[in-house]
């Protein structure tokens, strides 16, 4: 058979594996390979290739390289601690920094147990074992996650209509993939274990390979995540089986009332605590794309005018820089994205003049011609009973309102921190709740296809990498805007969406990627979601105007 090889073409036999074909030709690059898109599907390098195909080979650098890297160190993780304590019972969180948090229900986190897993680890990388994963018959393998006190994985392998499960064994333990891993565990040689809060932190290499070694503490966001933790232990529902089981049992509405509930709650506590800081006069929410940012400032503008409260909303798009006026890239192209293509100075000269309050001319931008209309502006004047509220992707920086003093400020970072988890051991990707939120409102209500959002979505994950996430803790409150049932509620539309990605287009790996997550799910009703749901922003019927 004929296989082109990272653009080389070679002749080789059938049923030869792609690590076997590397040993020949090399993964050109500065990190070893860990898995390769074989005919545009993501694979491990213990794939048997069996007919002329085309294989790129990836290593950790790359964003399907990174997704195998950490989900093997995970697998090592599970193995050593089944070596160290086979008792403790760990449960995998969210994302922090480049790690993921672990927390440790049934015993106590010392330094002489974060020294002995990670010695084991790295025990058992250095043996630079064989990964390969295998399907076994489902009964098979509820059979043995049952004898393991698996319950979360039993459950949803009962739910499963499939009659196979991939399961990989890593020294006595044995774990379920949902995903590649690396075909040797010599090929994950950097990770480290810290202590973080009440858990630890098992920490990964960068995006771009650098390996820090260290944990920046990150408290008002990890104290957010936990939060959400603790209301899903509440309703009961911490895993996608819990959040089926539910499903099926009928109690899918009173779910949603409850999630939706808790939201309200939330907002009407800011709301609360903005009226109890007197001085506040300019209310700045910030957060990454399709958060809910619209839909929370609509209703945390509702539960201002409870508490007597008049919101004015002065848009940060209106002060804009004039085309020719704004800062470029290195290859020539308009930078909107820097907080350079505002006019800060304009911006803050009339916040200074509306808290003083004087009446102001603000300007409206006209985004077609790329400059401030020169006839229309805005008059504004505050009242007293009333506050400035502005949301946008600079909110946070405290450049954009320097000349404000701090304490008449109110910073708010909204952003969809799911903590629901596929099981004990695996997750979901924080990112994944506002990707699929964007691939169903472009698709129903901007013309974007599956495909072309989810080509641009590196580039706007690299600029909140640069214009939002190194802020998010300058926020006086973060609302995390994810709900425990949404990846059910988008399943009926993203998947539909996502089928619609041609086979041979570069998003079908990632589009395959979502639609086997959203195959693990039971569907929930749009008809149940209230119009004024954040969700409604995405999925269409809200009662609110945008």
């Amino acid at each position: 058979m004929e296989i082109v090889l990272n653009g080389r073409k070679i002749k080789s036999t059938p049923g030869v594996t792609i690590a076997q074909i590397l040993a020949k030709n090399p993964h050109k690059g500065e990190y070893p390979a860990i898995c390769a898109l074989a005919n545009n599907r993501l694979a491990g390098l213990y794939h048997d290739i069996r007919t002329d195909s085309a294989i790129i080979t990836l290593d950790l650098t790359s964003r399907e390289g990174t997704e195998v890297y950490r989900r093997t160190a995970n697998l090592i993780f599970f193995a050593a601690l089944k070596e160290v304590d086979d008792g403790a019972k760990v449960e995998v969180g969210q994302s922090i920094g480049h790690g993921y948090f672990l927390e440790i229900n049934n015993c106590k986190i010392t330094d002489k147990l974060i020294e002995s897993l990670e010695m084991e680890m790295r025990r058992i990388v250095k043996k630079n074992t064989p990964l390969r994963p295998i399907w076994i018959p489902i009964e098979d393998a509820i059979e043995q996650f049952k004898k393991a006190e698996r319950h979360d994985r039993v459950l949803l392998l009962k739910q499963m209509r499939k009659s196979e499960a991939q399961v990989v064994d890593v020294g006595k333990y044995r774990g379920y993939v949902y995903g590649p891993v690396a075909h040797r565990t010599g090929l994950i040689d950097r990770f480290r274990l810290h202590k973080y809060h009440h858990g630890l932190v098992l920490e990964f290499p960068a995006t771009d390979g650098s390996f820090l070694g260290i944990v920046k503490d990150m408290p008002k966001l990890f104290s957010a995540y936990i939060e959400t933790r603790r209301w899903n232990e509440r309703i009961g529902i911490e895993n996608v089986a819990q959040l089926n089981y539910n499903c099926t049992k009928g109690r899918a509405a009173d779910l949603v009332k409850v999630a939706e509930a808790l939201h309200e709650k939330k907002i009407a506590a800011i709301a609360d605590e903005i009226y109890e800081r007197k001085d506040t006069r300019l209310i700045l929410i910030s957060g990454p794309s399709s958060s809910g940012k619209t839909t929370f400032t609509k209703r945390l503008a509702i539960q201002l005018r409870v508490n007597g409260i008049e919101p004015v909303s002065i848009s940060i798009d209106n002060y804009y820089l004039d085309r020719k006026d704004s800062p470029r890239r290195k290859d020539g192209s308009y930078d909107f994205e820097t907080i350079d293509a505002i006019d800060i100075k304009l911006f803050n000269k009339h916040v200074c003049e509306l808290m003083e309050g004087k009446a102001v001319k603000t300007p409206l931008y006209l985004f077609p011609e790329g400059r401030r209309d020169p006839y229309k502006k805005r008059t504004l004047r505050l009242k007293a009973n009333q506050v400035l509220i502005t949301e946008g992707l600079h909110g946070l920086n405290e450049r954009l309102s320097s000349s404000i003093p701090r304490k008449r400020k109110y910073k708010i970072y909204v952003s969809a921190l799911t903590q629901l988890c596929i099981d004990d051991h695996n997750r979901i990707l924080t990112s994944d709740a506002r990707l699929l939120r964007r691939i169903v409102r472009d698709r129903l209500f901007r013309g974007s296809s599956a495909a072309e959002t989810l080509s641009l979505w590196p580039s706007v994950r690299t600029g909140e990498n640069i214009y939002i996430f190194p802020f998010q803790e300058e926020a006086d409150v973060m609302f995390n805007s994810a709900l425990v049932y949404e990846p059910a509620l988008l399943k009926s539309y993203a998947e539909r969406f996502l089928m619609e990605v041609p086979r041979e287009h570069p998003s079908f790996v990632e589009a395959l990627r979502l639609f086997r997550f959203l195959d693990l799910l039971i569907p929930v009703l749009p008809e149940e979601v209230p119009q004024t749901s954040i969700l409604r922003e995405f999925i269409g019927g809200s009662s609110f105007r945008y």
